[in-house]
């Protein structure tokens, strides 16, 4: 059997690949959408259909990882990723472009499936740290990605080297990546898993965290469309420098999730790092059209960064804790489905804003939905430590 840190450096690297290739075309994507006429709207619709693809691939893949095990969902979506990049590489119009989205949206939902394989081999009490590992993943994912991106310049070129980094994940992951999920940990039940978002919300314990997974994606994914339009409008930006400020932005992550999380929760708990961070996140958005230069424009994005990656993995690891181990997949798939739903919901409604009232609106709009977020991050419960037991002991119909 593989060693757990063996285990744990397979599913880093398998993510890692996974979100460099996500991170490549981020930078390439607000220009590439221009070139069909899209506008704050047309780019907010290309972030929200990915995100709405992947509030069904959370549901759909968490739920089918905990039938068939984490291994071959997790292969299988690597080769839908890569027909997803392909679409973007030659899209020839904004449908097919629309498309591509689509595709690559669904199989982002395979993070479910990553977090619980984590999961799988933690124990509750290192469940949070182990999730930082899975960010520090993200964090490096979007220093090399959108660099890459930036430097490539063509969507042609980033499409390609996004899907050949996807097939190069399939091989290593399919020769690497031993299965976690032991047999007698493996659920029956059929059905999409959408009524575990139901029943976590009508849980008293789980509903705080549920709705911080609600909002903030709404409102972070409102600032990556602002973000991705302010700059040039403010400062003459393109996609290379707009790739540098993701590097920058990824860098922060890595290094805050990768080595300064660990230190921190161990002091403060993961509901003092939900709580802070969330206040984090709402200043650095709503400060971002008001800093007057690049390099404060920057510091508002390394606060975002360093506050997000202080609730990413203290949100997930809680969740995680709450739920028995069979509904690891299930209740982090839930929770991940209610982030691509406010994902859907934000890059339209922000985009919308930021067309008819500018970029300060747009800015403000989101630092005050992300301030929800910490309002909700107060009510979490002090002790963590036991699964509610509508999660873990309520028997659950097939849906």
């Amino acid at each position: 059997m593989p060693t757990v840190r063996s285990r744990v450096a397979v599913i880093f690297v398998t993510v890692l690949i996974d979100l460099i290739g996500f991170g490549i075309v981020l930078p390439i994507l607000p220009y590439y959408a221009k070139t069909f006429g899209a506008g704050g709207l047309g780019l907010g619709a290309l972030f929200g259909v990915y995100s709405l693809m992947q509030f069904f691939g959370t549901s759909v893949l968490g739920k089918l990882s905990d039938r068939v095990g984490r291994r071959p969902v997790l292969l299988t979506t690597m080769l839908i990723n890569a027909l997803g990049y392909l679409l973007f590489a030659y899209a020839g119009t904004y449908p097919v472009l629309f498309l591509a989205r689509m595709v690559s949206g669904f199989a982002g939902g395979n993070i479910s499936a990553a977090q619980a394989y984590m999961a799988d081999i933690s124990p509750p009490a290192e469940r949070s740290r182990a999730m930082s590992i899975i960010g520090a993943a993200f964090g490096i994912g979007f220093v090399v990605g959108p660099a890459i991106g930036g430097i490539a310049g063509s969507h042609v070129l980033a499409g390609l080297i996004a899907a050949g980094l996807s097939v190069a994940n399939f091989a290593s992951a399919y020769l690497l990546l031993a299965e976690s999920l032991r047999e007698e940990h493996r659920s029956t039940r059929a059905g999409l898993g959408l009524g575990n978002i139901v029943r976590g919300l009508g849980d008293a314990r789980l509903r705080p965290l549920l709705l911080i997974w609600l909002i903030l994606p709404f409102a972070f994914a409102g600032y990556q469309v602002a973000m991705s339009l302010y700059p040039a409008q403010a400062y003459g930006w393109h996609a290379r420098q707009l790739g540098y400020f993701f590097t920058v932005v990824g860098l922060t992550i890595a290094v805050v999730q990768g080595y300064l999380f660990r230190l921190l929760v161990r002091r403060t708990g993961d509901r003092i790092l939900v709580i802070v961070g969330t206040f984090g996140m709402a200043l650095g958005v709503a400060i971002a059209p008001f800093t007057g230069s690049e390099p404060l424009l920057y510091a508002s994005g390394v606060l975002l960064a360093f506050s997000n990656s202080l609730v990413g993995p203290a949100a997930t690891g809680l969740v995680s804790v709450y739920a028995a181990p069979t509904e690891q997949g299930a209740v982090l798939g839930a929770a991940q489905a209610l982030g691509a739903l406010g994902r859907f919901g934000g890059p339209e409604t922000l985009g919308k804003v930021f067309d008819d009232l500018g970029a300060r609106a747009a800015f403000l709009a989101a630092g005050a939905v992300m301030l929800l977020a910490w309002v909700a991050s107060l009510a979490l419960a002090r002790d963590a430590t036991q699964p509610p037991a509508a999660v873990v002991q309520e028997p659950r119909p097939a849906q």
